[in-house]
């Protein structure tokens, strides 16, 4: 069973050096579309959000905001907002195991099936667990941090 959203050895989560200088270009200057929408042709779409879909919208953006406004390079951002990700997912399915040993509805080889399938779901988050906080220390020895922030990252990363 794969879990998804996880690292591997082979994506790490962090931006791949690909040398964009090498890319061949398209000239597409000569290249007209029939019936092409002008600008002045363009309607602009509306779109307005309910209380509770701002309220959502600031939630999420709450959850990690700590992190984007701390000041650390976007690389360690994103892996220190996968780890928290990590965390909460294998959260989620240890509250999961726990309502499955108490479902007194289920025989006892359910229960040894779904606990299973469960475990193994959670194996596969620690191990992406494991390589974003692999990649989390590679990438602050790479981008040198100053003492202040690799305290910062270390406190971003304690906090769940």
């Amino acid at each position: 069973m794969s879990a998804i959203g996880t690292l591997n050895p082979g994506n790490s989560g962090l931006s791949s050096l690909i040398d964009i200088s090498k890319t061949p270009t398209v000239d597409d200057s000569g290249i007209t579309l029939p019936g092409a929408v002008t600008p002045d042709m363009v309607q602009g779409i509306n779109v307005s959000l309910s209380g509770a879909g701002i309220e959502k919208a600031a939630a999420a953006r709450g959850e990690n905001s700590d992190i984007e406004e701390s000041g650390l390079p976007e690389n360690i951002q994103q892996v220190l907002k996968m780890i928290r990700k990590l965390r909460q997912q294998i959260a989620e399915k240890m509250a999961e195991m726990q309502a499955v040993m108490r479902d007194k509805r289920l025989s006892p080889e359910e229960i040894k099936a779904k606990l299973g399938a469960l475990q193994a779901f959670i194996n596969n988050l620690n191990g992406g667990l494991i390589t974003a906080n692999t990649a989390l220390s590679k990438a602050m020895k790479q981008a040198g941090l100053t003492p202040e922030q690799i305290l910062k990252a270390a406190s971003l990363l304690m906090k769940s």
